[in-house]
């Protein structure tokens, strides 16, 4: 059995729908959204990256997330409140494995928008297109020891503990430990 990426949908950034949420290309004019979504403390605290100050930081991370689309290496929706039109986090699969078909997820919500279901919508619209459409086998998210809210949301999705790293990663003057949860095609279908 061949198992192998669909390279087609790296032809047109793939714009989606949910209930209440649109999911399309970052744009250069979202980077003040951005900024203050990324350097919110709230979203930043577990983040362990180094925290946006200005527009200019935004943009160029806006510039990578295009730059990755280009070069077939991963996609960042911006995911849009329908009601309002107003950009309110991100979802991200990054880091595509094409020998063992695996991506990476990384996700960002404003704090004004917790609470209400919009990430577990998200993460249930983006996943399934992740499987049914690039043709995942696995997803894997590497998350902060500390951020229950972010582990809870996996483990509500069936994502599964694969790895407790001690002191792996080195972020502003530390050693920090990580986790890593994995999600198989097959646990959701």
């Amino acid at each position: 059995m061949k198992v192998e990426i669909n390279e087609t949908i790296f032809d047109t950034f793939p714009e989606l729908e949910s209930e209440r949420l649109l999911y399309k290309a970052y744009k250069k004019e979202d980077a003040k959204t951005l900024l203050n979504m990324r350097s919110h403390k709230a979203v930043s605290k577990y983040m362990d990256t180094t925290i946006p100050k200005r527009v200019e930081d935004t943009e160029k991370r806006i510039e990578g997330y295009q730059n990755a689309f280009n070069e077939n290496k991963g996609i960042t929706w911006a995911i849009i409140e329908k009601i309002s039109n107003h950009l309110i986090g991100d979802f991200g699969i990054w880091r595509i494995d094409r020998q063992n078909c695996r991506g990476e997820i990384g996700y960002i919500l404003h704090p004004d928008f917790w609470k209400k279901g919009y990430m577990t919508e998200a993460m249930n619209t983006l996943i399934r297109y992740g499987f049914n459409e690039l043709n995942l086998h696995s997803y894997e998210a590497n998350v902060n020891i500390n951020n229950e809210n972010s582990k809870a949301l996996l483990l509500k999705f069936g994502f599964k503990l694969e790895a407790h790293f001690r002191e792996n990663f080195y972020y502003d003057g530390q050693f920090l430990d990580s986790e890593i949860y994995c999600l198989i095609k097959s646990d959701i279908t």
